[in-house]
C-alpha cells in the first residue's frame, strides 16, 4: 500500500472541495426556537466499594445527614461514614419538543474527592433549568468507562473513573413551552454566517416552491413565509424545505494544530508571489566514555573513566521555492511536498508567509 504524501492528501481535499458539492438546508441551519436546554442538578451516588468521598468532604456528610433526617431518621453526624457515597453534579440536555415522560441521557461527575463512581447508584436527583424550575428527575446505575485500582505500593488508573453516564437516566417532568408559528415567518439561522450562502439558500427556496416566500435578513438569517398550499400542514412544509440542497460557500482558511501536526486547507486559499527557503540543521551528540587503566604489572596507578563527547552539526542546503500569485491549495501542496517538508515544517512556513502578507487566507492556529 502506497504512503500518502502531503501533496496527495491536500490535492484530494481540494478536488472534493472544488467539486461543487451541495448540502441540505437542515445541515447548514437551525430553526429559530428549536433548541436544546441545559439542565443541572446535585445528587448522591451510593453503593461504592470504599471509593467514595473521604470524611474531609463536609458537603457529602451534610447531604447524607439532611437526606436521612428528611426520611424521619435522626443521626449523629460525627458517626456518619461516607466512603461508600459520593457527591456528584448531574448534567443533561433537554431536547426540543420533549414531552413529559420522555427519557434523556445524563452525565454524572464527582464533586468531591471520590476515587471512582464504578458500580454506584445515583439517587433521585431533580434537574433544573436556568429559571430554577425542575424539568426532569434523574436516577439509575452509573456506567463508568474507566477503572481505578490501587494497592499499598502501586496504583493504576485508566480514562476518567470519576465521570459516568446513565443512558435514559432521567424522566422529563415539565415541558418547555414552544409551538411552531401557524402562519410564519420561520427564521433559519446559518451555523456559519456567510452572505453568499444565505443568498443561494434564498434562491433555492424560492425556486423549490416557485414562490417568493424566502428573504435574507442578514448574513446569518433567512425568513420564510408559509405558502397558502401548506397552511394546514406546516410540518410537511418544513420537511420539504429543509431537504432542499444548497451549495455552501466558505472563507479562505487554513487550520493548523501545532501539537499534532495536523493541517487543513480550504479550497479558496490563494497566495501572492512569494519565495520560500527551507533548510534544516541536524545536530548529533554521541557520548563514548573511555577507560584508562595502568599497564599490566605496574607498581601503581588507578583506573579512570574519561568522558569523550563527539559533536556533529550538519546543515541542509536551503532550497528556494517560488510560488506565483494566485496559486491554489493544490499548487501549494505540490510545491511544499517537492522540497520534502514535514507537516510541522508546513505550519512554520505558512506562519512566515502570513507574516509576510502573501497569504490571502485566515490562518487559525489551534
Amino acid at each position: 500500500m502506497k504512503k500518502l504524501t502531503i501533496s496527495m492528501v491536500l490535492c484530494l481535499m481540494l478536488a472534493w472541495s472544488a467539486s461543487g458539492f451541495s448540502a441540505r438546508i437542515k445541515d447548514l441551519t437551525e430553526l429559530q426556537g428549536v433548541r436544546d436546554n441545559q439542565l443541572l442538578g446535585y445528587g448522591l451516588v451510593v453503593g461504592l466499594n470504599d471509593t467514595g468521598d473521604s470524611d474531609k468532604n463536609g458537603i457529602t456528610m451534610q447531604t447524607v445527614a439532611n437526606m436521612m433526617e428528611h426520611m424521619g431518621m435522626t443521626l449523629d453526624r460525627s458517626e456518619i461514614d461516607v466512603e461508600n457515597v459520593a457527591a456528584v453534579m448531574v448534567t443533561a440536555n433537554l431536547p426540543p419538543f420533549a414531552r413529559a415522560g420522555t427519557k434523556i441521557d445524563i452525565v454524572v461527575s464527582s464533586l468531591g474527592d471520590a476515587e471512582s463512581l464504578s458500580g454506584g447508584m445515583l439517587l433521585r436527583t431533580p434537574l433544573m433549568g436556568a429559571d430554577n424550575e425542575v424539568y426532569a428527575v434523574a436516577q439509575g446505575s452509573v456506567v463508568v468507562g474507566g477503572i481505578s485500582l490501587s494497592g499499598q505500593a502501586a496504583s493504576v488508573e485508566k480514562n476518567h473513573p470519576t465521570v459516568g453516564r446513565i443512558p435514559d437516566g432521567a424522566l422529563v417532568e415539565r415541558e418547555v413551552g414552544f409551538s411552531l408559528p401557524g402562519n410564519g415567518p420561520y427564521v433559519f439561522h446559518l451555523k456559519e454566517a456567510d452572505f453568499t450562502t444565505i443568498s443561494r439558500m434564498v434562491t433555492a427556496v424560492n425556486s423549490g416552491f416557485e414562490e417568493n416566500i424566502a428573504r435574507a435578513v442578514d448574513s446569518k438569517s433567512m425568513a420564510v413565509d408559509l405558502p397558502a398550499d401548506f397552511s394546514a400542514s406546516p410540518v410537511q412544509f418544513l420537511s420539504r424545505l429543509e431537504n432542499l440542497e444548497v451549495q455552501p460557500d466558505a472563507k479562505a482558511r487554513i487550520v493548523v494544530n501545532e501539537r499534532t501536526g495536523t493541517i487543513v486547507m480550504g479550497a479558496n486559499v490563494r497566495l501572492s508571489t512569494v519565495a520560500v527557503a527551507h533548510g534544516n540543521i541536524k545536530l548529533t551528540i554521541r557520548e563514548r566514555p573511555g577507560v584508562s587503566q595502568p599497564a599490566p604489572f605496574s607498581r601503581g596507578g588507578q583506573t579512570v573513566v574519561v568522558p569523550d563527547t563527539e559533536l556533529e552539526v550538519e546543515e541542509e542546503k536551503a532550497r528556494f521555492m517560488v510560488m506565483e500569485r494566485g496559486v491554489n491549495v493544490g499548487d501549494v501542496a505540490a510545491a511544499l511536498n517537492a522540497i520534502g517538508v514535514t507537516p510541522r515544517d508546513v505550519i512554520a512556513i505558512f506562519q512566515a508567509v502570513k507574516a509576510a502578507g502573501a497569504l490571502q487566507a485566515e490562518l487559525v492556529v489551534m
